[in-house]
């Protein structure tokens, strides 16, 4: 059978880095607030002028760097974000071609935190099926153009940053001991669609409008959410989460990470946690995450890892892979 497996990981974030207290002399907050409720220490905000395919493509040449790779050997691109360049075409179409990509497949996918989740299982079916041969999966975000900086609940919360992985269709054995993805497991709740949402929109009010939250729903649902997908997409390869070497959650919150490690029954140490270092990255935050992971030295080749995420809609979605 054909498995979908990582040739390389890269991430970019912009120049400009944001501290708390930076934040708090326009904010109502302050250092502390944030770190004691979020964890968070710092953030990265696009530069006037930075797109998110500019974040992107950073991150996918960082990563085609790693899979050391041909460029023109990838035939799908795929991009996780909820906030494109424009409103169309695709920012993968511009990510194609700011990298030179040759004619092949390109689109977005919007999941909003959970997209890098639904772009991997999209990439993973399409190349265990023979559609695409190699894919370049990014998540990118520039959050900071849709944050009201008068909500110091929401503000305070999220980054920009981009992601990048090289993925290939290689022949494997069937086994769970083969590398690459093994499983994939998504779901959606649209009964929650107002508890994470931007209030703006092409077709309802033809403006970008601000993010907004229920911040007490948000943390209960991600909590139960992340769990759950983590357990279904262990079981759905005969395993146990005994089995699973580090998860490496979205990275939104650090109460909400360390309750879901608790639930999970994961040591600390067999959880990834970065969001004190970027904040929330939406799509961008799980291959920021596992890049961060791979490059310190924690993760070496056949661990196995469970990436799963929660966002707006309510989505969610999880990856079992193989390193």
């Amino acid at each position: 059978m054909l498995r979908s497996i990582v040739l390389g990981i890269g991430s970019y974030l912009p120049a400009r880095m944001v501290t708390n207290d930076e934040l708090a002399q326009t904010v109502d907050t302050s250092d502390e607030w944030i770190r004691e409720r979020t964890g968070i220490t710092r953030r990265y905000f696009a530069a006037e002028g930075e797109t998110t395919s500019d974040l992107a493509v950073a991150a996918a040449m960082r990563a085609i760097e790693d899979a050391g790779i041909e460029p023109a050997s990838i035939d799908l691109v795929l991009v996780a974000t909820s906030t494109p360049d424009n409103t169309f075409p695709a920012t993968a179409t511009a990510v194609q071609r700011k990298l030179g990509l040759p004619v092949g497949v390109a689109f977005d996918i919007q999941a909003v935190c959970a997209g890098f989740a639904y772009a991997l299982s999209v990439a993973d079916a399409m190349l265990v099926t023979g559609r695409v041969r190699r894919a370049l999966v990014i998540g990118a975000e520039t959050f900071s153009r849709i944050l009201d900086f008068g909500d110091r609940s929401t503000c305070v919360l999220f980054g920009d940053g981009a992601g990048a992985m090289i993925l290939s269709a290689v022949e494997a054995s069937g086994r769970v001991t083969d590398r690459g993805v093994l499983a994939t497991a998504l779901g959606a709740d649209g009964r929650q669609y107002d508890h994470l949402y931007v209030d703006g929109g092409v077709s309802a009010t033809r403006t970008v409008g601000v993010l907004r939250m229920n911040g007490r729903e948000v943390f209960r649902h991600a909590v139960q959410r992340l769990s759950e997908a983590a357990i279904e997409v262990v079981a759905k390869a005969g395993l146990r989460l005994a089995d699973v070497d580090y998860l490496i959650p979205h990275q939104a919150n650090r109460r909400i990470i360390e309750a879901v490690g608790k639930r999970l029954d994961l040591s600390a140490d067999h959880v990834v946690m970065t969001v004190d270092q970027h904040a929330n990255t939406s799509a961008a935050s799980i291959p920021l995450a596992l890049d961060v992971a791979v490059k310190d030295g924690r993760i070496s080749q056949g661990d196995l890892l469970v990436l799963n995420a929660m966002g707006g809609g309510f989505t969610w979605g999880a990856t079992l892979l193989r390193w």
